[in-house]
Order: C-alpha cells, then structure tokens, then sequence
C-alpha cells in the first residue's frame, strides 16, 4: 500500500516527521501512552490527530484517529473499529485502530484502564480481536460485564485526509462508525451465563492510569 506523504497529509513538516517516526504499532502505542487521558472537562469533542498533537492529551477514538494516521504514513490501511458496550447500564463504547502482521490482526487502544489496552497481532478475524476485551470489560459499581457487539472496520480513506488536519471535533467519522454494522459477540440468551467480576477483578478494573484531578487531563 503507498505510503501517505507529506503534501497529501496536509500536515506541517514537523508534525508529519513526529507521526513517520512512529513506524511499528508499538512505537505508536508507546507515544500515545505518554499523553494524558482527555477527561473532556469543558465539553465533548473527537480532536483531529493535528489537534491531538497540539493538545497532548487523547481519548480513545482520538487516539484511534492518531493512530490510524501513523498507519497510513507507515504504508498500513488506516482502520478503526469500535467496541460497544450494552445500551442502558451506564457504559461507553471503545474504538481501537486495527493493524495486521503475518495474516493476524492486533489493536492500538488508548485507555485509561488497566485491561483494555494494545492488543498484539495473534487474532485471526476483528471478532476474535474483539472477544479478548470481553471479560475484562465491566462496571465497576455492578460488576456486570457489558461489552455486548463490535463494529465492522471502517476505512478512514474513505474521508479522504481533511480529517487529519481538522480544526473542528469529527463527528462525522463518529456518527459513520456507529453507523457500521455490528455484530453481537453474545449468543441470543447467554447473558444470563455471564459471571459477574469477581473481588480480585474488580480490584484490578479500579486501577486509572490518568485521575480526573490531574491538571493535565
């Protein structure tokens, strides 16, 4: 796959050469572990990588968008995909970046939890990818585990490369992708199956890696 250059990113010579540098999925999930989670404290938003950048600080689809571009510059498919969490139990939805390496797929997630983080490129298909973030999912206050379905990947190239310079939150590419198609990981009547966390799960599902109280958040 080519290679995304300098001039059709829009990006700045200095920001183009801090994302070419993240060559690996590993080298893009280090970076993004070094910025602080974004607590969204005055208002939602969806920052563009170029704003990422300038703000230091990241959510999960903010850091997927980040990491999508580091992708593409790399010569990798740009790819996300989100998580969905149960309607009605008080959960959010996980977008993670996909890549492949040997036929396998893995995934570049920016989280402020202990468990749903990098995943290394072992899964044979998105749902197998998808099911290893199942039973480390859950609320603290119930225990119930809510990761319910997961989306088709969406291709950022169909958005051409404004989105990567954007000044404006990109809630098209939001609203695109939870207007994937999803498919449910739970079969039709096995919820009432599921195990609750149990004492020593839920200690480790407490663990933040960013404190809302953090003045860099």
């Amino acid at each position: 796959m080519k290679r995304l250059t300098r001039a059709e990113s829009g990006l700045t010579p200095r920001e183009y050469k801090t994302l070419a540098k993240l060559s690996t999925p590993i080298k893009i999930q280090d970076f993004l572990d070094g910025f602080p989670m974004n607590w969204e404290k005055k208002k939602e938003t969806h920052m563009s990588p170029r704003c990422v950048l300038h703000k230091r600080k990241a959510h999960c689809i903010e850091g997927a968008l980040l990491a999508a571009a580091a992708l593409w510059i790399a010569g990798e498919p740009p790819l996300i995909m989100n998580l969905s969490a149960r309607l009605g139990r008080g959960d959010v939805d996980h977008v993670v970046a996909l890549y492949k390496r040997g036929n396998r797929y893995g995934a570049i997630s920016k989280t402020n939890h202990a468990t749903i983080r990098f995943r290394d490129p072992i899964y044979r298909t998105p749902r197998e990818l998808a099911l290893s973030y199942f039973h480390e999912w859950f609320i603290n206050e119930t225990r119930e585990k809510t990761l319910e379905c997961y989306s088709k990947p969406l291709d950022l190239r169909r958005f051409g490369t404004d989105w990567i310079t954007a000044e404006k939150d990109l809630w098209n590419i939001a609203d695109a992708l939870s207007e994937r198609k999803h498919y449910f990981l739970v079969p039709k009547g096995n919820w009432r199956y599921v195990r609750k966390a149990d004492k020593m799960e839920l200690k480790a599902g407490m663990h933040v890696e960013w404190k809302k109280s953090n003045t860099k958040t």
